[in-house]
């Protein structure tokens, strides 16, 4: 089964002294950073999905430095880009047919946020027959409020992921790594 590496939203906004920081998300881009050379050295395609917003919106505008997919990144110029302006990285976009293109039967998902894009592209990404895998150390999120009660960044990450195991198989990288290479 040809996997892809799915690199959702991973841009300077949601890092500390962007407009919209998550809780953690260096850690994340970490665990990112070993899947992208992993995937590399298999030579199997990665995918990188970036948010733009036309309109204000108070992150990710275009022609910000916010809007940027972060730096430490691998990505080159022959790396997949696609553009979204929906928490769904498939909705009104061109992802399906270049991982369609590309004979990709299952995605491997990371980025951010967890409760937001990363959610609604991994069950999208399942209805349309992708069999995704979640990479759960390979996400950040933020802190929620609902009805005047704050709920952490941890418990907010881990009913997300909780709920995603509906829809995906919701492993760390070192579990993924490991499943694809037997001997280590």
């Amino acid at each position: 089964m040809k996997q892809a590496l799915l690199v959702i939203d991973v841009q300077n906004d949601y890092f500390p002294k962007g407009r919209m920081a998550l809780e953690n998300p260096d850690n994340a881009l970490k665990v990112i950073n070993q899947l992208e050379k992993y995937f590399s050295d298999k030579d199997l395609p990665i995918v990188y999905v970036q948010h733009v917003n036309e309109a204000p919106a108070g992150f990710f505008e275009k022609g910000t430095e916010g809007v940027a997919l972060h730096p430490a990144l691998k990505k080159n110029q022959s790396s997949i880009v696609i553009d979204k302006k929906f928490p769904n990285s498939f909705y009104q976009t061109d992802l399906k047919s270049r991982l369609d293109a590309l004979q990709v039967e299952q995605l491997v998902i990371t980025g951010m946020m967890t409760h937001m894009c990363v959610d609604s592209t991994t069950r999208a990404s399942k209805e349309l027959g992708y069999e995704p895998i979640l990479i759960s150390d390979a996400t950040a999120t933020k802190q929620l409020q609902i009805q005047g009660k704050n709920i952490t960044a941890a418990k907010v990450q881990a009913a997300f992921l909780a709920a995603l195991q509906t829809f995906a198989n919701v492993i760390t990288a070192e579990q993924f790594i490991k499943d694809k290479n037997p001997q280590k």
